[in-house]
């Protein structure tokens, strides 16, 4: 079975920064498309960031210049590197196996993000 694991928020001042991870199993990790989400309370849950196997990068406007998705194949690891944070980052953040742009339903336990003053 699939199996994501987030770890790494934390709560920080408008402007910190953060690096989530999130280690993924029950995979060939290589060959998909991983995908950050983040859903804030009341909201819906939002693709912030995606990465392909191949390493291609896709952004949402709100977090674009701020934040930089990555992967390490072969830790089957994905991250989240989130600069210059504002409170309205704030939000649990989860990951997801991407397929046709969409995720397939899986998801971790989620990592929350808290950015305050």
């Amino acid at each position: 079975q699939v199996q994501l694991v987030e770890s790494g928020g934390g709560s920080v001042q408008p402007g910190g920064s953060l690096r989530l991870s999130c280690a993924a199993s029950g995979i060939i990790f290589r060959m998909y498309t991983m995908g950050w989400y983040r859903q804030a309370p009341g909201k819906q849950r939002e693709l912030v960031s995606s990465i392909t196997g191949g390493g291609s990068t896709n952004y949402a406007d709100s977090v674009k210049g701020r934040f930089t998705i990555s992967r390490d194949n072969a830790k089957n690891t994905v991250y989240l590197q989130m600069n210059s944070l504002k409170p309205e980052d704030t939000a649990v953040y989860y990951c997801s196996v991407n397929v046709g742009g969409v995720s397939i339903g899986y998801w971790g336990q989620g990592t929350q993000v808290t950015v305050s003053s």
